[in-house]
């Protein structure tokens, strides 16, 4: 497998199936998995495995490159049980996390409308985008919000060269921001797209496992569960898994603690001091009664909410169960400033008492160690 894999995207196969447009009317919700990962990671390949499985669902695969051109259109692949066909979505610029966020929704939308059968969709991001500003574009968007929802985010991890993109990013593939803090902050430890896709992620494939020996796997695998925590970790060589459900489909990380959701680890305390740009913290809080929920919500307000100056600490996700005084459980799902409290389906796996939330970012040694709970 070269580190030139992501170039080419999976290769069409003449459909014999009937993939034509259904014209009845359909109410169901399209997931939607983001796919990330840094350059070479195995993305391509995890496409192309998913393309050729045999798994019963429609899926269209949208292969968001880079383009040159002002207006490009952009390959819609549609698969089934091993058989794809090809159409086209335009889009104005070559790259939907890049594209004004009308024109990303406004595509999908459209697609949903014209193919009201398909059972899943997978967008396959850049090797050096930031699944951060993709992921609210579809998890919260009202315009999408009766037909597509965000399943989860996969970041694939290349076993053999992570540790360099980690601790070497390019000036290139460093996000504009750090420029600008570094200019001024010179000591401060890079941040890396590499972190970036990490501490989004959902379910991480370590792929290349192949590549590595034991010691080698096994160190970075520490080093991404120093960046976050909560996410899960599947190896994986060609980028092969036993079992789409639960591992790339079928996720649920934004709407449930169902079976095949992998739950925050609610045992993690304090930070890691494995990487000093990224880590995870755990904050517990008590059994919520009316009053108490009320006053979490202004917590978690005024730690994600832009407040018209400069925080010195990043939040990429946010995470975490509340058990409340008449027994109910709330979940909270967030991105960046944006955050979601639902109703949780069923209980945890794990053991919890009283109220947790788990947060992952960068400088979270400034965040209250208590959400500023008792400030309010």
């Amino acid at each position: 497998m070269s580190n030139g894999e992501e170039e080419s995207p999976p290769d069409l196969i003449d459909a014999t199936t009937d993939l034509s447009i259904d014209a009845t009317p359909s109410t169901k919700k399209v997931p939607i998995t983001i796919i990330t990962g840094y350059l070479g990671a195995g993305k391509t390949t995890l496409l192309n495995y998913i393309l050729t499985a045999e798994h019963g669902k429609k899926i269209a695969v949208i292969l968001n490159e880079f383009g040159n051109t002002a207006d490009i259109e952009k390959s819609l692949t549609v698969a089934q049980d091993g058989q794809s066909a090809e159409e086209w979505i335009p889009l104005q610029n070559g790259c939907i996390c890049c594209s004004v966020k009308d024109s990303g929704v406004a595509a999908l939308e459209s697609l949903v409308e014209r193919q009201k059968n398909f059972d899943y969709i997978l967008l396959e991001t850049t090797g050096v985008a930031d699944p951060g500003n993709i992921a609210p574009m579809f998890w919260m968007d009202e315009g999408l919000n009766s037909s597509i929802y965000l399943d989860g985010i996969v970041t694939v991890v290349d076993a053999k060269n992570i540790l360099k993109s980690l601790d070497e990013p390019t000036q290139e593939e460093l996000p504009a921001l750090e420029h600008e803090q570094h200019e001024h902050d010179p000591s401060s430890p890079l941040m890396s797209t590499a972190h970036l896709q990490i501490s989004h992620a959902d379910i991480i494939l370590l792929n290349k496992s192949d590549l590595v020996d034991t010691g080698e796997l096994n160190a970075v695998r520490t080093r991404i569960q120093s960046i976050n925590a909560a996410t899960k970790v599947i190896v994986t060589d060609h980028s092969r898994v036993t079992g789409l459900s639960g591992t790339v489909l079928d996720l649920f990380a934004y709407s449930s603690f169902s079976a095949g959701t992998h739950e925050p680890d609610f045992s993690t305390k304090g930070h890691s001091h494995l990487d000093p740009t990224l880590s995870t913290i755990n904050i517990s809080l008590p059994i919520l009664d009316r009053a108490g929920f009320s006053k979490l919500e202004r917590c978690l307000e005024d730690v994600l909410w832009p407040s018209g100056k400069t925080k010195p600490y990043e939040v990429h996700r946010t995470k975490g169960l509340l058990r409340l005084a008449d027994g109910s459980l709330k979940m909270i799902q967030g991105v960046r400033e944006i955050f979601e409290i639902t109703d949780a389906q069923s209980e945890p796996d794990q053991a919890v008492e009283g109220s947790r939330v788990v947060l992952i970012g960068r400088n979270l040694d400034q965040v209250p160690s208590d959400l500023g709970w008792h400030d309010k």
